[in-house]
């Protein structure tokens, strides 16, 4: 499975190419090309400073305020947030690496940032102490999410010392029927998977399906990689990753563009490159879909009903179900399309990019939400692209509040949360117990799924609002 003379997918010559040294025990040290850093990463300059050692290679790390930048006005003086953005400004100027924080114009949720101005791009190893960090695989990168001591190694050396995972494809033949998204897509994929089921692999997606959505689509694809267990996801760069690319303000340039984007082209794997598994679906066969339980696994389509833990095959399945159930107060047996919601929350690395936003304000367009709710673009560049849209004003028109970039309430670090009991229709990627506040009933979807629950103050196929059923 592994003879580097025979066919190579992508990840193989990813790894092939990043590998320095390797150990008797398996594993090998590889060179990190891009490291972002934010908030949460002092932990990390904390043991590097302990140990009396200098960031390594500055020149290849970015710091970007995300998960406690407040998207509702400023951070109170003194506060906890104040302390956590003023902390990684320090460390970062202290160590001499770009900072991007709260008022800068490049400031914005790291693994939206990083592909918008081509500091993420294709071939390169990427590496935050961010378990989405795989978001950047969609640019035929490698990427991943690292430990505060990894964190700590990357700063130190510029390296890592990794085995190589196991690989696995995901293959989606035909065409997204109309009003099918990327998220549904990503939701069908991991309760397919299982949230442990790509433990251990990186997942290589393909398949028309896959080629057929935007680039931004694949970032939300790739993001939601990490919620089946694996270590990474990824697409194979190809037109739309050159175009995507072309003009960013960290791209190449000129004949140095082109000459990158040739060898961005030829990292595509081969034809008959070999996989330790597959998954094979039919893009005809995906519905919009949410979430109704506390793991991303629990998905189905928005026509379906809530399970019973009493047609549960497994103990441990039927367990989990009735625990689930009773933490988000709902009954077996009930349509999805029956559950009223209290707030609406459209935002996070997932769905917050500019394609994002334009799908659900098309939705809100000339409707108003029955529940409040909180619109938070993925970074600074694209709440002034929203705004210049006349985006801002369809979500206010519609009730909705529009708020700064950031995290937000996708991990409720910010004060931007849930209260005890509340139900969200979001955006975001996890629906963990207590995710987005305390007691918070997260539902997972689409973000004109979200436009669509505002309207109709519950769940609905968002189809039925667009007339794309």
């Amino acid at each position: 499975m592994d003879d580097r003379s025979g066919p190579r997918g992508l990840f193989d010559k990813l790894w092939d190419a990043h590998v320095i040294a390797e150990r008797e025990d398996g594993a090998s040290l590889v060179w990190v090309d891009r490291h972002y850093v934010q908030e949460g990463s002092f932990h990390a300059f904390n043991k590097m400073r302990a140990r009396g050692e200098r960031v390594a290679r500055p020149d290849l790390t970015v710091a970007i305020a995300d998960h406690y930048v407040p998207t509702r006005g400023p951070a109170e003086p003194g506060g906890e947030l104040a302390r956590m953005m003023a902390q990684l400004a320090g460390n970062a100027r202290e160590s001499g690496i770009r900072l991007y924080e709260m008022g800068h114009p490049w400031q914005g949720i790291v693994h939206v940032v990083g592909p918008e101005l081509g500091m993420t791009l294709p071939g390169l190893l990427v590496v935050e102490g961010d378990s989405h960090t795989s978001t950047h695989g969609a640019l035929g990168a490698w990427a991943f999410g690292v430990g505060a001591s990894e964190v700590a190694h990357v700063l130190m050396t510029q390296t890592l010392w990794q085995k190589k995972p196991r690989r696995m494809r995901v293959r989606v033949d035909g065409a997204l029927p109309a009003g099918i998204t990327a998220k549904d897509l990503a939701l069908t994929v991991v309760a397919r998977v299982g949230a442990a089921g790509a433990t251990g692999h990186v997942i290589e997606y393909a398949g028309a399906a896959v080629r057929g959505l935007s680039v931004e689509g694949r970032l939300t694809l790739c993001n939601m990689s990490i919620e089946c267990g694996a270590r990474c996801g990824m697409v194979a760069p190809d037109e739309a990753t050159v175009e995507y690319l072309r003009g960013r303000p960290f791209a190449p340039r000129g004949d140095d563009f082109e000459r990158a984007a040739a060898q961005w082209l030829a990292l595509a794997g081969d034809a008959d490159a070999p996989f330790e598994r597959e998954l094979l679906l039919d893009a005809a066969e995906i519905a919009p879909t949410v979430t109704w339980g506390t793991t991303p696994e629990d998905a189905l389509p928005v026509t379906g009903t809530v399970p019973d833990p009493a047609r549960a095959g497994d103990p441990a399945r039927a367990g989990h179900i009735r625990d689930a159930l009773d933490y988000m107060g709902l009954a077996p047996g009930m349509p999805i399309g029956e559950i009223a919601i209290d707030r609406v929350f459209i935002g996070s690395c997932t769905n917050a990019r500019i394609e994002d936003l334009r799908a659900a304000a098309a939705v809100l367009a000339g409707r108003r939400s029955k529940v409040p709710g909180l619109v938070s673009p993925g970074s600074t560049q694209v709440r002034l692209q929203a705004e210049q849209e006349g985006l801002d004003r369809v979500f206010a028109a519609a009730g909705l509040e529009w708020g700064g970039s950031g995290c937000s309430m996708c991990a409720a670090m910010n004060g931007d949360m849930l209260a005890p009991g509340e139900r969200c229709a979001s955006t975001t990627n996890r629906n963990f117990k207590g995710r987005q506040g305390l007691g918070s009933r997260t539902h997972l979807m689409s973000p004109a799924m979200v436009a669509a629950a505002a309207v109709a103050g519950r769940l609905v196929d968002v189809r039925t609002l667009t007339g794309e059923r």
